[in-house]
């Protein structure tokens, strides 16, 4: 990555101060992220509570949001409830902890029994140095040739529960290895196969080494820095956006609006981006959409069943949030010139904050996208518009895997969000340097060689995106319209077409729904109470784009951790403690929690206040052009308005 000019750092200031982002102040409504000086206070209330030592570790601390009834009443200006959740790691215990911030008091305090927090900032690195330090792994290292270990790096991570004799009785297990840093800095082809090592994190001590055996180390190069990559291609002539009037989009601390939209945005540590109190304005009355949408859970297992491979199936957001799983984006190459960025506070394991600059960016764009268009036969006339659209993005690098998650507001109604996977792939090293060596039809039977002796190993991806939709008022119900064939009489010149088939989903089994193609549904919230002027009821449709669904066995330990992957969509009665699909604490979890957990009570959901879960997935077989790093793979769905306006709502766009 390029260091920017002393020039460009300081227009890049200069255009941050003047951006609408600027006037933000935390803590001028209720959904607000906390802010530095609210972090500290609520770390201040925990040490002073008398309750902390010099072992409790802070694993987060985020906004524990007012009562929903409570943000829909407030108005500008008035007081609202400001409440912080931290959780603690201490002495092997997990707790939760709640601050009244404005009050500078603890309100509870309360253990969780059998939880284990997410890995907390430092365990990597803490992990590492016990296995260095172990005998037996440096004899292992030693038989490798590797007797200088300066340039050796260690580490470890959760990795999910087997039910193994050493993960029973609720120890913080840890598993990992070493990597050789010497050569390259993308150091993920040159870890020491074979090496497994188990760590107990609580006592600090590695409790299992397993050695398979020595494989060839990769020898091609894997970097893909400046220095690295080939002479760059010749440049396509340029292409320039200016907004000389500025930003289309306005905002006031964290409310946006652009166009007919207004919306909340904030940055949370454990999910990111959290858009809230979407609204839609109808010729001056405000129409409500979405009270909130976020990502909710990261699946990625692996499809090897090898030592040090088999157990590779991690929860992102769960597992591995720490520091915040929002991460920096670079100018340029994440966002366009021009975007405005947001800066995000995140609490290290002191419960001290720091600031991470630009996690998230707001920025127009026109991709000669058509909002509509004719054209009338026979002649040269044309009527159309064309769109644009308005984008807040962020980006979470959860070890080898860079997800970039855009939300995307339409001038049509919709709500677009999407997902594109780029990085570096997980791989592993085996013994054939080629596919025609040898050997090599057992060295690929879980992926494909990437590079000489680097076997990038086939996985999938499972985001579950958490939608609190509010058609036009709370009380909602899904709406499943089945597209069923019709067969004609045979007096009939046709043979068979098409009609649809609606039903309201009643209860939280009956909207389990998967996508078929071979039996098309359409997917819609609707307010069976607020009806159209045609006497439709107003709704939104889910229009889901690319999926996948798990291949594994539903007694897998990673599916019933996971249990959120087992369907495309999910509907919950609203409740505010439920917000995390795999659960709040799936890290070494040993049951079902989350969806799976709480829809086994099967509770009604029509014509209430509900919560959809859309979970988006793909397969990745891995190909050579993924090596070294992987070309942005984008997968996506949408919020569309279905019957909620009496007439495309694009009518009345602007020519240009």
């Amino acid at each position: 990555m390029k260091v920017p000019s002393l020039r460009y750092r300081r227009l890049s200031v200069l255009l941050l101060l003047a951006s609408p982002l600027a006037a933000q102040q935390p803590g001028a409504h209720p959904l607000d992220a906390l802010s530095s000086a609210e972090i500290r206070t609520v770390a201040g209330v925990i040490r002073a509570s008398g309750r902390t030592d010099s072992l409790t570790v802070f694993a987060s601390v985020q906004l524990r949001e007012p009562p929903k009834s409570e943000v829909l009443a407030w108005t500008a200006g008035r007081p609202f409830r400001r409440e912080a959740l931290a959780v603690l790691r201490q002495r092997g215990r997990t707790v939760e902890a709640v601050v009244d911030i404005a009050g500078r008091t603890l309100a509870s305090w309360r253990e969780v029994p059998g939880a284990q927090s997410h890995a907390t900032d430092g365990e990597w690195d803490a992990a590492g140095e016990v296995i260095k330090q172990n005998a037996e792994v440096r004899a292992a290292l030693a038989r490798r040739g590797v007797t200088d270990l300066s340039t050796v790096r260690c580490g470890a991570g959760p990795r999910g529960y087997f039910d193994t004799p050493e993960q029973r009785g609720g120890r913080r297990l840890f598993r990992g290895g070493c990597g050789d840093v010497s050569q390259t800095y993308n150091t993920m082809a040159r870890n020491f196969a074979g090496l497994v090592v188990w760590v107990d994190m609580d006592a600090r001590r590695v409790i299992r080494v397993m050695d398979s055996g020595a494989l060839p180390m990769a020898t091609g190069g894997d970097d893909f820095d400046d220095e690295s990559t080939p002479a760059a291609r010749p440049a396509l002539a340029p292409i320039q956006v200016l907004q000389p009037l500025g930003p289309g989009f306005r905002r006031e601390g964290g409310v946006v609006t652009w166009d007919r939209w207004r919306f909340h945005v904030r940055v949370d540590p454990r999910i990111g981006v959290v858009i809230a109190t979407a609204t839609w304005d109808d010729h001056g009355r405000a129409r409500s959409v979405l009270y909130e949408g976020s990502l909710s859970e990261i699946f990625v297992p692996y499809m090897d069943s090898t030592n040090g491979w088999w157990d590779r199936v991690f929860i992102d957001a769960g597992e591995y949030a720490f520091g915040g799983i929002a991460e920096t984006l670079e100018p340029g190459v994440d966002c366009p010139a021009g975007a405005a960025w947001i800066d995000a506070p995140v609490a290290g394991a002191a419960g001290l904050p720091r600031v991470k600059r630009r996690v998230a960016c707001l920025f127009e764009r026109e991709t000669g996208v058509t909002a509509w268009r004719h054209g009338y036969e026979d002649t040269e006339r044309v009527s159309g518009r064309g769109a644009r659209e308005l984008v807040i993005r962020w980006n979470a690098t959860v070890g080898n895997y860079d997800y970039l998650f855009d939300w995307v507001f339409k001038q049509t109604g919709a709500i677009g969000v999407a997902v594109g996977a780029t990085g570096v792939l997980e791989v592993r090293q085996v013994a054939s340097a080629a596919a025609t060596d040898a050997g090599a039809a057992e060295d690929t039977r879980f992926g494909r060689l990437l590079a000489p002796h680097v076997l990038g190993v086939n996985h999938d991806h499972y985001f579950s995106f958490r939608l609190d939709l509010d058609v036009d008022g709370s009380d909602n119900a899904l709406a499943v319209d089945s597209l069923r064939r019709m067969t004609l009489p045979a007096s009939h010149p046709r043979r068979s077409l098409w009609t649809l088939a609606e039903r309201i989903a009643r209860t939280e089994r009956d909207a389990q729904l998967d996508m078929n193609m071979e039996r098309p549904t359409v997917w819609r919230v609707v307010n069976q109470g607020v009806r159209g002027p045609l006497g439709y009821p107003v709704s939104y449709e889910i229009k889901a784009g690319h999926n996948a669904m798990s291949l594994m066995s539903a007694e897998d330990w990673p599916v019933r951790r996971a249990g959120f992957s087992t369907h495309h969509l999910w509907v919950t009665p609203y409740a505010p403690d439920e917000r995390y699909a795999a659960g709040d604490y799936p890290t070494l979890s040993s049951r079902e929690m989350g969806l799976a957990e709480w829809t086994r009570a099967d509770r009604p959901v029509a014509n209430t206040d509900i919560v959809v879960w859309y979970t988006l997935g793909f397969h990745h077989v891995t190909r050579a052009e993924d090596w070294p790093v992987m070309p942005t793979a984008w997968h996506d769905f949408e919020l569309r308005p279905f019957d909620f306006f009496p007439a495309n709502p694009a009518l009345d766009l602007p020519r240009r």
